[in-house]
């Protein structure tokens, strides 16, 4: 077979399954208005606040839910079927974005009310993105869920270099308002993707039944397990402070480049494209673990840290397609780890923990990189996000060699001369392995 042929299948091999490609572009088409609602929502707080604090301050209210319901939302994941509920809230998210749009084009939209819609945009986002991940494997199966992770990956940051570019020029020629109404139009695509599958094709997991406790169970569950637990402390610290960049691209595009809502829109693009890249390199390699992991949050820590210090806007947009790259290795890496090292039954639960520390951290971080960029600037406020990546490349690198030397600890115990001791300590071993 031609090399070329087989490394293009390789790298879109979910898309052979039908009810993923049917939902992947459906998809596709929801994300690119989710961008341009993204950049526009930053964008109308700006210019009616002229604050970045009070960007970080609509994020938060955006992402306090997930931070406070988020894990609940993991237990519902696991008890309904996550294919319905997604259905709904897609359709509550497509409402959403129709009366802010509406409110803009009336020109009548105050401030209280973008945080309000904020708000029920996070609600839905709560109990929506732990079905959604989880809701991968069920398409596709374990065989190529590393796959259709990274390409997820890729198609959301394909959006995010379409979207925004598109949001930039309809704000110049149009407003703000028709971005959220082209949004609100946009979920109409995912909404018949999902109501249109195969169900019959479906490798749906098992519904947990309604018992007490289920949410302790899900932390106690990933407390025992460093391989669950510590890629989700490095998302935690990642997600904090680094992924604020909602926050800090509009002032950086105001004050630091002199420029408006089109240079916000590139500089948006340029992460996008280069998460494109990114995306695909990591489809087609499928690495998992918390080596790869540590490796990609490096690569992301030091990209941001070039943006931050970039002096023209050309090497700004080098930088950042660099940082696009570093963000979507970050991410897919850590979500297939823990969709594979999960059991079906706490997967639900397990990618609820991811999104509270991808999203659920931004009520804290949001705020936090405003008040920075207020008192020093928004290249200070990148900085503080690339540490932020090496900080959590420390702690992973020192779980990865805690874990080593236990390993090096254990290897002579296991060396007993044949005969000596029965096949205890082989079953001591699968016991603990399983704990």
């Amino acid at each position: 077979m031609n090399p070329i042929s087989t490394l293009r299948e390789r790298t879109f091999s979910a898309l052979s399954v039908p009810n993923y490609r049917r939902y992947f572009f459906g998809q596709s088409t929801s994300l690119i208005g989710t961008w341009m609602q993204s950049v526009g929502q930053s964008w109308l707080v700006y210019t009616l606040t002229h604050s970045s604090t009070a960007i970080g301050e609509v994020l938060a209210f955006q992402t306090l839910p997930v931070l406070l319901l988020g894990p609940y939302g993991g237990v519902i994941a696991d008890r309904v079927d996550k294919r319905r509920l997604m259905v709904v809230l897609q359709a509550m998210m497509g409402v959403q974005a129709l009366v802010l749009g509406v409110l803009c084009v009336m020109h009548v939209e105050r401030f209280w009310e973008v945080c309000l819609l904020a708000v029920v945009l996070g609600l839905n986002n709560t109990f929506e993105n732990p079905s959604r991940q989880s809701f991968v494997l069920e398409m596709v199966g374990k065989d190529e869920v590393r796959n259709a992770v990274s390409l997820n990956s890729t198609m959301v940051n394909a959006a995010r270099a379409v979207g925004p570019a598109i949001a930039g020029f309809v704000i110049a020629v149009a407003g703000v308002g028709v971005c959220f109404l082209l949004n609100a139009a946009s979920f109409v695509a995912v909404v018949y993707s999902l109501v249109s599958m195969d169900k019959s094709t479906l490798q749906p997991s098992p519904p947990a039944r309604r018992a007490k406790g289920q949410l302790r169970e899900g932390f106690r569950y990933v407390a025992r397990r460093p391989r669950l637990g510590v890629p989700l402390l490095m998302m935690g610290i990642v997600g904090t402070l680094a992924y604020e960049f909602q926050v800090s691209l509009p002032v950086v595009a105001k004050q630091t480049f002199h420029g408006g809502s089109e240079t916000y829109g590139f500089l948006t693009a340029a992460m996008g494209f280069g998460a494109i890249f990114g995306g695909l390199v990591t489809a087609t390699r499928g690495r998992t673990g918390l080596r790869p992991l540590v490796i990609a949050g490096g690569g992301f820590g030091v990209a941001i840290l070039l943006a931050s210090v970039s002096p023209a806007l050309a090497l700004e947009l080098v930088a950042l397609a660099l940082v696009g790259y570093g963000s979507v290795s970050f991410l897919a890496t850590g979500n297939s780890t823990l969709q594979l090292e999960a059991e079906p039954s706490m997967r639900g639960r397990v990618m609820a923990l991811w999104a509270v520390a991808f999203m659920g951290s931004t009520p804290v971080g949001g705020p936090l990189i405003g008040w920075i960029i207020a008192v020093a600037n928004a290249r200070v406020g990148l900085a503080v996000g690339g540490m932020s990546c090496l900080v959590a490349v420390g702690l992973g690198a020192f779980a990865m060699l805690r874990q080593r030397r236990g390993e090096a600890a254990a290897e002579p115990a296991a060396e007993v001369p044949a005969g000596a001791v029965p096949d205890v300590p082989v079953e001591l071993g699968l016991a603990a392995e399983g704990d």
